[in-house]
This record gives structure tokens, C-alpha cells and sequence, in this order.
């Protein structure tokens, strides 16, 4: 079974910076595309960024792009999202999900989640 652990998280000021980890496990995590996501109170699960098993091509959402930074490391089975310039529109429950079997900004692509870690984010 995979198991996926978020952490990280954590109550900043409008413009500071969190560094989320998401790690695993899973011998061959340097096999599969990873996946952020982040799900506000009320609102549904939504896409964030993703990066390539190869740590070649990432995606980000618009809302983020220019501001986040996803990256991993294999050696040690971890996946990385820097956040900089955050905005109290990025509070958030943050989720690490693993192996897109389609499109990688879906939800319903991603069989394998971790629990989320928060990230509050004051005025």
C-alpha cells in the first residue's frame, strides 16, 4: 500500500515562504509523477503543481505559477513544493498525490494521497 506523508505546513504572513515535503516508502518512487494539491474550506480539491518522474517537465496553476516551486529528490524519496509570496488565498489544506493515470491536473487521475498538511496564511 502506498502511504504518502505531507508536512511542513504551518501559519505564515502575507508574503512570507513554507517549504511543503511530501515522502514515501515506496522503493520506486522515482518512477511515478507527483502531484500538489490544495483544498480550502468549502471549496473542492484543486490542482496545483506536478513534475515528472524524470524531475523534467512541471505544470503549475495559474494562481501559483511564478510563485511555487515544485522539485524531488529520489535519492530520498521525497517530492518538494516551495511557496513564496503566499497570499491568505492560499490557505489550504496542501495534499502530495502520486501516479496520474491521466490527465495530471485532475483529481480523479491520482489513485495514491497522503493526509494533507494545513497552511494558514494571515493578513
Amino acid at each position: 500500500q502506498v502511504q504518502l506523508v505531507e508536512s511542513g505546513g504551518g501559519l505564515v504572513q502575507t508574503g512570507g515562504s513554507l517549504r511543503l515535503s511530501c515522502t514515501t516508502a515506496i522503493r520506486t518512487f522515482n518512477r511515478y509523477d507527483m502531484g500538489w494539491f490544495r483544498q480550502a474550506p468549502g471549496k473542492e480539491r484543486e490542482f496545483v503543481a506536478a513534475i515528472s518522474w524524470t524531475s523534467g517537465p512541471t505544470h503549475y496553476a495559474d494562481y501559483v505559477k511564478g510563485r511555487f516551486t515544485i522539485s524531488r529528490d529520489n535519492a530520498l524519496n521525497t517530492v518538494y513544493l516551495q511557496m513564496n509570496n503566499l497570499k491568505p488565498a492560499d490557505t489550504a489544506v496542501y495534499y502530495c498525490a502520486e501516479d496520474p493515470q491521466g490527465s495530471w491536473y485532475a483529481v480523479a487521475s491520482y489513485p495514491y494521497w497522503g493526509q494533507g498538511t494545513q497552511v494558514t496564511v494571515s493578513s
